[in-house]
């Protein structure tokens, strides 16, 4: 059988060569609008994208024919993946392809930030000559900090330990032995902030993570931080940044990423600012990475168009999965309790045990891909998977014992996670009610009953009249509206768990006026969305 792919965004020549060698022909038209793509797609079989073409649910449905989609690189936000899973059309990516591009121009923006080397090339090519102005300042004996130990960061922090730099990083699933054998000293988020005279991240924008650094933690900083950004825009609140300049907290900031691509006209007014260095989005810009992503993407298509291998696959097992009605309800639970308890769990923690009990025990091997998968996809850069969860579980040390039992005490079917010991909370369950309806129904032997999803405010509390006013009424007060209550009882009178269920997420200030409040303790905020 004779396959067609398509191969959009000036993706490499190399793609279309391995892709003949295979004896599948691949057409590279250039660019196409809309219409002429939403035309064309019928035709074929395989896809090939990078970041310009946004796979969307309209274009889904023109492609009739087809099989796959490859994006040539590592994020895939530009391809909606659960309507190709719905349309069973696998989904590709190339995790490695752009490590060593991305780790170089990390190390390049640290060094060009030391020593001014963009402001005094724009000078001296304007015909000026200023030494004194650029003096700059050595990266050898200072402390850079990492935020992720990850692939990525794991090679940035190899590079500048030879420039002579002192490592250390903030990864909460890294292990002291990981990063000590990388001669990186892993500490406390609050202390990398405080300590580092470079701040370099490389983790996923999510709730954790958005504005990071911003004028609400300028108080935390090393006065005169020099902040890298080559993986998520947001990761520093940009609006921010200009007050953080003026004020001395922060002293320079180099950017390859922003919230907006390309930047919008507010942005590009803080982009001005001469003390910001900035690229845009080139952490993938090399001829070796290009040429590698677009080799390895034509490689992993073709294996999956002939049915020979999955390799790089993000939805390979769920589109498995499309054809078995039981398992799907069990898996949404599963992905959103990991996501909890990533939350939830002590930082560096690497230990788990899994439970499942009457109908969810069938399911066990695949309910624990899922697990992981939510779990790590609150903390790390890469692109996480069901196929891929437990590789990156093991490279991250963890631990997993995996129990089945017929029968629960309460409920038919029901999956528990139980952390390690030093967890403010160390056991959760969680049971399908129905159609999208999933429910924690038991935090350390506490019954509770509360829908897994949205934004959760969980928090130990003693068991005397007036405590849920109090947090109802301080709610109120930041005119946050409840959506959903429970409150989980010891039976003897003295502590108890609350959960409620908000209905907008919560700032850090929001949440610290509830914590504060007498007789609260150990809250936690989660968001689900």
């Amino acid at each position: 059988m004779s396959f067609k792919v398509l191969l959009l965004d000036s993706v490499d020549p190399v793609c279309g060569e391995v892709f003949a060698a295979r004896g599948i022909q691949a057409d590279q038209p250039g660019k196409l609008t809309e219409e002429e793509l939403f035309e064309k797609i019928p035709e074929y079989d395989g896809m090939v994208v990078r970041s310009a073409t946004t796979v969307t649910p309209e274009l889904l449905e023109k492609a009739t024919n087809l099989k796959v989609v490859g994006r040539a690189g590592v994020g895939v936000d530009n391809i909606d993946i659960p309507s190709a899973t719905a349309k069973g059309v696998l989904v590709m990516n190339t995790p490695d392809g752009n490590t060593i591009s991305t780790a170089e121009h990390t190390c390049g923006m640290i060094i060009a930030l030391s020593r001014n080397i963009p402001q005094a090339v724009a000078k001296v090519k304007e015909g000026g000559w200023d030494r004194k102005k650029f003096m700059g300042t050595e990266v050898h004996g200072k402390t850079l900090g990492i935020v992720g130990l990850g692939k990525i960061g794991s090679e940035v922090a190899k590079r500048m330990l030879a420039f002579g730099m002192e490592i250390q990083a903030y990864d909460p699933f890294a292990t002291k032995e990981h990063a000590g054998e990388m001669g990186v000293k892993l500490v406390e988020l609050d202390e990398l902030l405080g300590s580092s005279d470079y701040l370099s991240v490389h983790t996923p924008l999510t709730e954790k993570t958005k504005g990071l650094v911003s004028k609400k933690s300028a108080d935390k900083i090393k006065k005169g931080i020099r902040l890298v950004n080559c993986a998520r825009g947001g990761i520093y609140e940009e609006a921010d940044l200009p007050e953080l300049l003026e004020s001395g907290v922060v002293g320079a900031i180099a950017l390859d990423v922003y919230s907006s691509e390309p930047p919008t006209e507010e942005l590009y007014q803080v982009l001005a600012d001469p003390r910001i260095i900035c690229t845009p989005h080139l952490g993938a810009s090399t001829e070796e990475a290009q040429e590698k992503v677009a080799e390895q993407i034509a490689a992993q298509m073709a294996d999956a168009l002939e049915n020979k291998n999955y390799k790089g696959s993000l939805n390979g097992k769920s589109i498995s999965l499309l054809t078995n009605k039981e398992v799907q309800p069990y898996l949404k639970l599963a992905e959103n309790l990991g996501r909890m308890v990533a939350q939830l769990m002590p930082d560096h923690s690497n230990k788990f045990e899994f439970e499942y009990s009457g109908e969810s025990a069938k399911f066990a091997d695949v309910l624990t891909d899922g697990i992981l998968k939510g779990i790590l996809s609150e903390y790390v850069e890469e692109s996480i998977n069901l196929i891929n969860a437990r590789v990156y579980a093991d490279a991250r040390g963890f631990t997993v014992k995996e129990t089945t039992t017929s029968k629960s005490k309460l409920y038919s079917d029901l999956v528990t996670i139980r952390l390690q010991e030093g967890a403010e909370y160390t056991s959760i369950s969680a049971a399908v009610f129905g159609e999208g309806d999933y429910r924690i129904v038991e935090i350390d032997n506490y019954g509770i009953e509360l829908r897994l999803e949205g934004d959760i405010i969980l928090y130990q509390n003693e068991d005397k009249p007036g405590r849920l006013a109090k947090v109802s009424g301080t709610l109120a007060e930041m005119n946050i509206n409840i959506g959903g209550l429970s409150l989980g009882r010891s039976g003897k009178g003295d502590n108890a768990i609350t959960a409620f269920s908000v209905d907008k997420q919560l700032s850090n200030d929001e949440v610290s006026k509830i914590s504060a409040l007498d007789g609260i303790d150990n809250l936690r905020y989660i968001s689900l969305d």
